[in-house]
């Protein structure tokens, strides 16, 4: 499925009057597509609140973006402030969801998404105060890597980023809802099959019978 379905399914998650922080690349996408009527305070942890959809071609101003550098537009009533109040929000629970990526997530819900061994990569950035400081976390990613492994995994092999977080999983094959008891599977994308989910999923999936015979057309 195409990245923009994972972001359609991410702003199904959005309630009305909801305060959330969208990490960079697909979960960013999602502020395209805001259910119509609800109003939902977008935040970034580099200071901002109330962005709002992509820019159009030729209408970024450079001076307005997310923490990725990535071009942002900012609702009226907008506000941009400093970093230490961002992550005051964010540190004290104000901030009801935060969508990130990941590399790996597990079935017990820890997530690694900041290094991979031997690569130079960005570092953690504000990743483990959003995980631990936020209400709800959902991670939205591809189910695997660019070579077809799996990257539900039953233990992350990555460092981790944070541990016991996670509370969906949104990916182009499935969603998935971690429990105490594991990951439930909850929809699957149009196409898939429920084998086709077990086969590229490493953790356990609690109730993966129960979706034996169906399929989303």
């Amino acid at each position: 499925m195409p990245r923009n379905y994972i972001a359609r399914r991410i702003a199904k998650e959005f309630k009305d009057g909801m305060y959330v922080n969208l990490g960079i690349g697909i979960p960013t996408e999602s502020a395209n597509y805001i259910p119509e009527g609800t109003q939902v305070f977008l935040q970034t942890e580099n200071g901002g609140l109330m962005f709002g959809p992509k820019p159009k071609r030729g209408e970024s101003n450079p001076d307005i973006a997310n923490a990725g550098a990535e071009p942002i537009t900012m609702m009226a009533g907008g506000a941009v402030f400093d970093v230490a109040t961002s992550f005051a929000m964010i540190r004290g629970g104000h901030v009801n969801m935060t969508v990130v990526g990941a590399l790996e997530v597990d079935e017990g819900g820890s997530i690694a998404s900041w290094k991979i061994p031997g690569k130079l990569l960005t570092g953690m950035g504000g990743a483990m105060d959003l995980l631990y400081g936020c209400k709800r976390v959902i991670v939205a990613m591809t189910h695997t890597d660019k070579h077809g492994n799996p990257k539900i995994r039953k233990r992350c092999t990555l460092p981790l980023t944070a541990a016991g977080v996670v509370d969906m999983i949104i990916t182009d094959k499935a969603v998935f809802r971690v429990a105490k008891d594991g990951l439930h599977l909850e929809e699957l994308a149009p196409g898939v099959t429920a084998a086709e989910v077990e086969r590229l999923t490493e953790g356990t999936i609690i109730n993966i019978i129960e979706w034996e015979h169906i399929e989303i057309t």
